[in-house]
Protein backbone atom coordinates (compact mmCIF):
# COMPACT_ATOMS: atom_id res chain seq x y z
CA UNK A 1 0.00 0.00 0.00
CA UNK A 2 1.49 3.09 -1.35
CA UNK A 3 2.17 6.22 2.02
CA UNK A 4 -0.79 8.37 1.80
CA UNK A 5 -0.43 12.45 2.54
CA UNK A 6 -3.10 13.95 4.24
CA UNK A 7 -2.79 17.40 5.40
CA UNK A 8 -5.12 19.70 7.76
CA UNK A 9 -6.57 21.13 4.82
CA UNK A 10 -7.48 18.10 3.33
CA UNK A 11 -9.32 17.01 6.29
CA UNK A 12 -11.16 20.47 6.50
CA UNK A 13 -12.01 20.21 2.83
CA UNK A 14 -13.73 17.13 3.13
CA UNK A 15 -15.88 17.95 6.45
CA UNK A 16 -17.02 21.25 4.81
CA UNK A 17 -18.26 19.53 1.54
CA UNK A 18 -19.98 16.67 3.95
CA UNK A 19 -21.42 19.12 5.78
CA UNK A 20 -22.72 21.83 2.99
CA UNK A 21 -23.60 19.13 0.82
CA UNK A 22 -22.43 20.79 -2.54
CA UNK A 23 -18.74 21.89 -3.88
CA UNK A 24 -20.12 25.50 -3.96
CA UNK A 25 -21.28 25.55 -0.60
CA UNK A 26 -17.97 24.45 0.40
CA UNK A 27 -16.49 27.13 -1.67
CA UNK A 28 -18.04 29.68 0.31
CA UNK A 29 -16.80 28.36 3.56
CA UNK A 30 -13.44 27.83 2.94
CA UNK A 31 -13.31 31.15 0.74
CA UNK A 32 -12.24 29.55 -2.45
CA UNK A 33 -13.32 29.57 -5.79
CA UNK A 34 -15.75 26.44 -6.91
CA UNK A 35 -13.45 24.85 -9.54
CA UNK A 36 -10.54 25.24 -6.89
CA UNK A 37 -12.56 23.11 -4.20
CA UNK A 38 -13.24 20.75 -7.40
CA UNK A 39 -9.52 20.16 -8.02
CA UNK A 40 -8.48 20.06 -4.77
CA UNK A 41 -10.93 17.32 -3.92
CA UNK A 42 -10.22 15.52 -7.65
CA UNK A 43 -6.24 15.80 -6.44
CA UNK A 44 -7.38 14.30 -3.12
CA UNK A 45 -9.72 11.56 -3.85
CA UNK A 46 -6.48 10.24 -6.76
CA UNK A 47 -4.15 10.01 -4.08
CA UNK A 48 -6.23 7.70 -2.23
CA UNK A 49 -7.53 5.61 -4.61
CA UNK A 50 -10.76 5.92 -3.34
CA UNK A 51 -14.10 8.12 -4.02
CA UNK A 52 -15.66 10.29 -0.81
CA UNK A 53 -18.41 10.86 -2.36
CA UNK A 54 -20.98 10.25 -4.91
CA UNK A 55 -22.10 13.18 -7.37
CA UNK A 56 -25.37 14.09 -8.72
CA UNK A 57 -26.77 16.94 -10.33
CA UNK A 58 -28.28 18.59 -7.23
CA UNK A 59 -26.05 17.08 -4.26
CA UNK A 60 -22.85 15.10 -2.85
CA UNK A 61 -23.21 12.18 -0.57
CA UNK A 62 -20.52 10.35 1.11
CA UNK A 63 -19.43 7.34 0.00
CA UNK A 64 -18.19 4.59 2.50
CA UNK A 65 -14.77 5.83 2.37
CA UNK A 66 -16.38 8.86 2.94
CA UNK A 67 -17.82 8.25 6.23
CA UNK A 68 -14.55 6.57 7.48
CA UNK A 69 -13.09 9.64 6.38
CA UNK A 70 -15.18 11.95 8.30
CA UNK A 71 -15.20 9.70 10.94
CA UNK A 72 -11.50 10.24 11.57
CA UNK A 73 -11.03 13.76 10.47
CA UNK A 74 -13.55 15.46 13.01
CA UNK A 75 -11.42 14.17 16.18
CA UNK A 76 -8.22 15.14 14.45
CA UNK A 77 -9.29 18.28 13.51
CA UNK A 78 -10.34 18.99 17.14
CA UNK A 79 -6.96 17.17 18.75
CA UNK A 80 -5.49 19.44 16.33
CA UNK A 81 -6.90 22.82 17.62
CA UNK A 82 -6.48 21.20 21.26
CA UNK A 83 -2.77 21.45 20.48
CA UNK A 84 -1.98 24.58 19.11
CA UNK A 85 -4.24 26.50 22.12
CA UNK A 86 -2.37 24.34 24.55
CA UNK A 87 1.03 25.34 23.14
CA UNK A 88 0.50 28.84 22.64
CA UNK A 89 -0.94 28.88 26.15
CA UNK A 90 2.60 27.55 27.07
CA UNK A 91 4.42 29.98 25.00
CA UNK A 92 2.48 32.70 26.72
CA UNK A 93 3.71 33.95 29.92
CA UNK A 94 2.20 33.04 33.05
CA UNK A 95 0.32 35.54 35.30
CA UNK A 96 -2.20 36.36 37.89
CA UNK A 97 -2.39 35.22 41.64
CA UNK A 98 -2.00 31.68 42.81
CA UNK A 99 -2.94 30.46 46.53
CA UNK A 100 -1.57 28.12 48.34
CA UNK A 101 -1.72 26.17 51.48
CA UNK A 102 0.60 23.94 53.50
CA UNK A 103 1.63 22.39 57.29
CA UNK A 104 3.50 25.17 59.25
CA UNK A 105 6.79 23.14 59.64
CA UNK A 106 6.93 21.61 55.71
CA UNK A 107 5.64 25.33 54.36
CA UNK A 108 8.36 26.97 56.07
CA UNK A 109 11.28 24.81 55.44
CA UNK A 110 10.60 23.37 51.63
CA UNK A 111 7.45 24.54 50.13
CA UNK A 112 8.63 28.35 51.12
CA UNK A 113 11.48 28.19 49.22
CA UNK A 114 10.63 26.38 46.54
CA UNK A 115 7.64 29.08 45.84
CA UNK A 116 10.21 32.55 45.59
CA UNK A 117 11.77 30.40 43.28
CA UNK A 118 8.85 29.80 41.25
CA UNK A 119 7.64 33.24 41.52
CA UNK A 120 11.79 34.37 40.65
CA UNK A 121 11.03 33.08 37.06
CA UNK A 122 7.67 33.77 36.51
CA UNK A 123 7.32 37.53 37.34
CA UNK A 124 4.06 38.24 36.61
CA UNK A 125 2.60 35.74 39.22
CA UNK A 126 2.06 36.45 42.69
CA UNK A 127 1.76 33.46 45.30
CA UNK A 128 0.70 33.73 48.25
CA UNK A 129 1.35 30.91 51.01
CA UNK A 130 -0.89 30.30 54.00
CA UNK A 131 0.28 27.83 56.70
CA UNK A 132 -2.25 25.88 58.79
CA UNK A 133 -2.77 23.58 61.26
CA UNK A 134 -5.52 21.75 59.10
CA UNK A 135 -6.48 21.15 55.30
CA UNK A 136 -9.00 23.42 54.71
CA UNK A 137 -11.86 23.50 52.56
CA UNK A 138 -9.89 24.65 49.76
CA UNK A 139 -13.13 26.37 47.90
CA UNK A 140 -14.77 27.72 51.35
CA UNK A 141 -10.92 29.12 51.79
CA UNK A 142 -10.81 30.82 48.22
CA UNK A 143 -7.23 28.47 48.09
CA UNK A 144 -6.33 27.44 44.84
CA UNK A 145 -3.99 24.34 46.22
CA UNK A 146 -2.38 23.05 48.79
CA UNK A 147 0.80 21.04 49.60
CA UNK A 148 0.04 18.35 52.12
CA UNK A 149 1.39 15.27 53.79
CA UNK A 150 -1.17 12.83 52.97
CA UNK A 151 -3.66 12.54 50.55
CA UNK A 152 -7.48 13.23 51.00
CA UNK A 153 -9.70 11.12 50.26
CA UNK A 154 -12.97 11.97 48.63
CA UNK A 155 -14.87 13.04 45.25
CA UNK A 156 -14.29 16.61 46.18
CA UNK A 157 -10.12 16.78 45.97
CA UNK A 158 -7.73 15.62 43.18
CA UNK A 159 -4.22 15.08 44.03
CA UNK A 160 -1.04 14.14 42.62
CA UNK A 161 1.64 12.62 44.62
CA UNK A 162 4.84 14.88 44.37
CA UNK A 163 7.38 12.81 46.56
CA UNK A 164 7.86 10.29 48.95
CA UNK A 165 7.98 11.02 52.34
CA UNK A 166 8.28 8.40 56.01
CA UNK A 167 7.72 9.00 59.56
CA UNK A 168 10.60 7.54 61.53
CA UNK A 169 11.29 6.73 65.11
CA UNK A 170 14.12 8.64 66.30
CA UNK A 171 16.05 9.54 69.43
CA UNK A 172 19.10 11.13 70.35
CA UNK A 173 22.16 9.24 71.49
CA UNK A 174 22.51 10.73 74.75
CA UNK A 175 18.73 9.29 75.49
CA UNK A 176 18.95 5.87 74.23
CA UNK A 177 22.53 5.51 76.21
CA UNK A 178 20.16 6.22 79.75
CA UNK A 179 17.44 4.34 78.90
CA UNK A 180 18.25 1.38 76.32
CA UNK A 181 17.23 1.09 72.67
CA UNK A 182 13.56 -0.27 72.36
CA UNK A 183 13.81 -3.66 70.10
CA UNK A 184 10.09 -4.20 69.70
CA UNK A 185 7.16 -1.48 69.16
CA UNK A 186 5.85 -2.81 72.32
CA UNK A 187 9.07 -1.36 74.21
CA UNK A 188 7.60 2.08 73.34
CA UNK A 189 5.33 1.63 75.71
CA UNK A 190 8.15 1.74 78.80
CA UNK A 191 9.97 4.86 77.06
CA UNK A 192 9.28 8.03 77.04
CA UNK A 193 7.82 9.56 73.90
CA UNK A 194 7.38 12.90 72.54
CA UNK A 195 3.92 13.01 70.73
CA UNK A 196 2.87 15.59 68.08
CA UNK A 197 -0.73 16.53 68.55
CA UNK A 198 -1.41 18.13 65.25
CA UNK A 199 -4.41 17.22 62.92
CA UNK A 200 -7.22 14.84 64.45
CA UNK A 201 -4.95 11.95 64.86
CA UNK A 202 -5.14 10.86 68.90
CA UNK A 203 -0.98 11.83 69.44
CA UNK A 204 -0.96 8.87 71.40
CA UNK A 205 -1.34 5.81 69.07
CA UNK A 206 1.61 5.64 67.01
CA UNK A 207 0.96 3.31 63.94
CA UNK A 208 3.25 1.45 62.67
CA UNK A 209 4.01 -0.31 59.73
CA UNK A 210 7.05 -3.01 58.39
CA UNK A 211 8.89 -1.34 55.71
CA UNK A 212 10.88 -4.36 55.05
CA UNK A 213 9.72 -7.88 53.79
CA UNK A 214 11.35 -10.33 57.05
CA UNK A 215 9.06 -12.55 58.15
CA UNK A 216 6.97 -12.16 61.12
CA UNK A 217 6.91 -8.16 61.13
CA UNK A 218 2.82 -7.11 61.06
CA UNK A 219 1.45 -3.38 61.30
CA UNK A 220 1.01 -2.58 64.27
CA UNK A 221 -0.84 0.03 66.81
CA UNK A 222 0.96 1.14 70.00
CA UNK A 223 0.05 3.36 72.74
CA UNK A 224 2.69 5.81 74.08
CA UNK A 225 3.15 7.73 76.94
CA UNK A 226 5.32 10.92 78.15
CA UNK A 227 5.35 14.21 80.01
CA UNK A 228 6.22 16.08 76.93
CA UNK A 229 4.18 16.58 74.15
CA UNK A 230 3.33 19.91 72.01
CA UNK A 231 1.28 20.71 68.52
CA UNK A 232 4.61 22.09 66.88
CA UNK A 233 6.55 19.50 65.43
CA UNK A 234 9.20 21.64 65.66
CA UNK A 235 9.42 21.71 69.18
CA UNK A 236 9.04 17.78 69.50
CA UNK A 237 12.23 17.43 67.31
CA UNK A 238 14.23 20.00 69.58
CA UNK A 239 13.33 18.26 72.65
CA UNK A 240 14.35 14.47 70.54
CA UNK A 241 17.60 16.36 70.11
CA UNK A 242 18.08 17.23 73.53
CA UNK A 243 17.40 13.78 75.06
CA UNK A 244 14.29 14.34 76.07
CA UNK A 245 12.10 11.24 74.20
CA UNK A 246 11.85 9.46 71.35
CA UNK A 247 9.94 10.92 68.21
CA UNK A 248 7.85 9.69 65.46
CA UNK A 249 8.86 12.88 62.54
CA UNK A 250 8.95 12.79 58.86
CA UNK A 251 11.96 12.19 57.13
CA UNK A 252 12.01 15.42 55.81
CA UNK A 253 12.49 17.39 58.60
CA UNK A 254 14.91 14.68 60.25
CA UNK A 255 17.39 13.46 57.15
CA UNK A 256 20.10 16.20 58.30
CA UNK A 257 20.30 14.89 61.82
CA UNK A 258 20.49 11.33 61.19
CA UNK A 259 23.31 11.63 59.01
CA UNK A 260 24.81 13.88 61.44
CA UNK A 261 24.51 11.56 64.23
CA UNK A 262 22.34 13.57 66.41
CA UNK A 263 19.48 11.07 66.05
CA UNK A 264 19.44 7.51 65.12
CA UNK A 265 16.89 5.90 63.40
CA UNK A 266 15.13 3.41 66.22
CA UNK A 267 13.15 0.22 65.35
CA UNK A 268 13.90 0.97 61.69
CA UNK A 269 12.25 -2.13 60.06
CA UNK A 270 8.71 -0.52 61.20
CA UNK A 271 7.36 3.41 59.90
CA UNK A 272 4.02 5.18 59.61
CA UNK A 273 4.01 5.14 55.68
CA UNK A 274 0.97 7.64 55.01
CA UNK A 275 2.92 10.51 54.93
CA UNK A 276 3.73 11.14 50.97
CA UNK A 277 3.80 15.07 50.07
CA UNK A 278 0.65 15.69 47.83
CA UNK A 279 -0.46 18.26 45.58
CA UNK A 280 -4.05 18.59 46.54
CA UNK A 281 -6.64 20.85 44.83
CA UNK A 282 -10.54 21.14 44.51
CA UNK A 283 -11.90 18.51 42.07
CA UNK A 284 -12.61 20.87 39.38
CA UNK A 285 -9.31 22.00 38.97
CA UNK A 286 -7.96 19.48 37.30
CA UNK A 287 -6.75 18.87 33.22
CA UNK A 288 -8.02 21.95 30.57
CA UNK A 289 -9.36 23.83 33.92
CA UNK A 290 -6.13 24.04 35.86
CA UNK A 291 -4.84 27.67 34.35
CA UNK A 292 -1.22 27.82 32.97
CA UNK A 293 0.12 29.20 36.35
CA UNK A 294 -1.25 26.56 38.39
CA UNK A 295 0.15 23.49 35.79
CA UNK A 296 3.78 24.82 35.84
CA UNK A 297 3.84 25.60 39.91
CA UNK A 298 2.87 21.71 40.01
CA UNK A 299 5.45 20.72 37.47
CA UNK A 300 7.89 22.89 39.24
CA UNK A 301 6.73 21.41 43.00
CA UNK A 302 6.98 17.78 41.45
CA UNK A 303 10.87 18.67 39.46
CA UNK A 304 11.81 20.00 42.41
CA UNK A 305 10.27 16.79 44.94
CA UNK A 306 11.24 14.22 42.59
CA UNK A 307 14.18 13.28 44.21
CA UNK A 308 14.04 14.74 47.56
CA UNK A 309 17.47 14.86 50.08
CA UNK A 310 15.84 12.24 52.49
CA UNK A 311 15.39 10.16 49.33
CA UNK A 312 18.52 7.57 50.24
CA UNK A 313 17.03 7.32 53.88
CA UNK A 314 13.71 5.51 52.44
CA UNK A 315 15.62 2.16 51.61
CA UNK A 316 17.79 2.47 55.51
Amino acid sequence: MKNLSIDRADLDLVLQIARGGSLAAAARELDLEPPAVTKRLAALESRLGLRLFHRTTRRLALTEAGHVFCRHALPLLDGMAALEADLQERAAEPRGLIRVACSFGFGRRWLAPLLADFQERHPKVEVQLRLVEQLPDLVAAGMDAAVWLWKPQGASMVSRKLATNRRVLVASPRYLERHGIPLRPEDLRSHRCLPVREHDDAPNVWRLEPVTRRVGLQPVSVRVDGALSSNSGEVVRDWALAGRGIMLRSLWDVHEPLREGALVHVLPNYAMLDADVHWVAPAHMRGAALPLRLRLLQEHLAQALASPPWSDLLAA
